[in-house]
C-alpha cells in the first residue's frame, strides 16, 4: 500500500483542487470561530476551548478512517488514497524547482515569488541566499512533514494513524504560533505534532545523516539542534544542514517581525546550486525508507509463512 501511494503520487502529484487538506483548513477555520470565543478568557479556559477543538476535529476523523480501513478490498484501497493525500514528495520537488528555475533565469523577484508558495516568512526582501536558504529550509523540513513522518505513522498504525499525524500537522500550521491569538488556544495542537513528530523526526535526521556528510551531520545534530524553537524541526534542519555542509537558520521575517534565529549547519551559506542538493537529498531518503520498508514486509511475510 506504501508504495502504490508514492507511485500515485509520482504519476499523478499533488491534486490541484479539493484536496481533503484543504477541506479540513476549511473546516478547522469554522471550529475555530465557534470555540475560540472571546480572546480576554482566562488562559485556563483558552487551553481548555483548544484541547477540546482538536478532540472534535480529530478523533471523529480518525475514528472514521479506522472503521473504513476494515472493509474488505475498500479498505485497502481507500488506505492508499489516504496515504496519497498526506504525502507530497513530487509536489516537494516541484515547488523547489521552480525556484531553482528562476535563479537559472536570473530571475530574482520571482524566486522570491516561487518560495513565498513554500515558507511562512516574509521573502520580499530576501536577497539570493536568502531565497536559497528558504528553500533548503522548507524542502528539508517539509520532507520531514509532508513525507517521511506520514510514511512512520501509516507504517505503525495504518490509515487512522496517517490521518491523526497529519492533521494535528495541519493544526499546528494553522494554530501553533506563540502569539496572542494563539498561544494558550493553539497550545493542545502545537504539543500533539511535537508528541506525534518526535520519533519520526529523529529518524529522518538520521537519514539525512546516513546518506550525507555523516560526522557533520551528527555533529551539528548533537551541537545546535537544541537551540532551535521547534524540539523536532531543529534535528531534521540540523542534521539536514551538516549532511549538505551549508549554513541555515539566521535572521528572518515573521509576521512583520525579525527573528534572530540560530545557526544551523556548516560550511558556506545556503545557494542555489544547493536547493537540488536538498531535493535530492530527500528524494534518496525517500527511496532508502521505501527499500527498508519492503526488506521488512518480505522478512515478515517469510517469518510468517516459517
Amino acid at each position: 500500500m506504501i508504495l502504490a501511494a508514492v507511485l500515485f503520487d509520482q504519476l499523478l502529484g499533488e491534486p490541484r483542487r479539493f484536496h481533503p487538506l484543504a477541506g479540513f483548513g476549511w473546516l478547522a477555520q469554522r471550529v475555530e470561530k465557534v470555540f475560540y470565543g472571546s480572546a480576554d478568557a482566562p488562559p485556563a479556559m483558552l487551553y481548555m476551548r483548544g484541547i477540546a477543538a482538536v478532540c472534535v476535529l480529530l478523533l471523529p476523523l480518525a475514528a472514521l478512517a479506522a472503521l473504513l480501513q476494515q472493509l474488505a478490498i475498500f479498505g485497502a484501497l481507500f488506505s492508499i488514497v489516504v496515504l496519497y493525500f498526506a504525502i507530497a514528495p513530487r509536489s516537494l520537488g516541484e515547488h523547489a524547482g521552480r525556484v531553482a528555475h528562476a535563479f537559472s533565469a536570473g530571475d530574482l523577484p520571482d524566486a522570491r515569488r516561487q518560495v513565498s508558495l513554500m515558507v511562512s516568512r516574509d521573502t520580499s526582501q530576501l536577497d539570493e541566499s536568502g531565497v536559497a536558504r528558504a528553500t533548503v529550509e522548507s524542502v528539508l523540513e517539509n520532507g520531514n512533514d509532508a513525507i517521511f513522518a506520514a510514511l512512520f505513522w501509516f507504517a505503525l498504525a495504518g490509515a487512522p494513524g496517517v490521518v491523526l499525524y497529519r492533521l494535528s500537522n495541519t493544526l499546528d500550521a494553522m494554530w501553533g504560533y506563540r502569539n496572542a491569538r494563539y498561544n494558550y488556544f493553539g497550545w493542545a495542537a502545537a504539543r500533539l505534532d511535537d508528541v506525534l513528530n518526535f520519533i519520526p523526526a529523529r529518524l529522518t535526521a538520521l537519514s539525512y545523516a546516513l546518506l550525507g556528510h555523516t560526522r557533520s551531520a551528527l555533529h551539528c545534530w548533537r551541537q545546535q539542534a537544541a537551540a532551535w524553537e521547534s524540539p523536532n524541526a531543529g534535528p531534521v534542519m540540523a542534521a539536514g544542514a551538516g549532511a549538505l555542509r551549508i549554513q541555515l537558520g539566521g535572521a528572518a521575517i515573521y509576521h512583520g517581525e525579525l527573528e534572530q534565529r540560530p545557526l544551523l549547519g556548516c560550511g558556506m551559506a545556503a545557494g542555489a546550486a544547493d536547493i537540488a542538493r536538498a531535493v535530492q537529498l530527500v528524494r534518496h531518503t525517500l527511496y532508502a525508507w521505501l527499500s527498508v520498508i519492503a526488506l521488512g514486509a518480505l522478512l515478515l511475510s517469510g517469518w510468517q509463512h516459517a
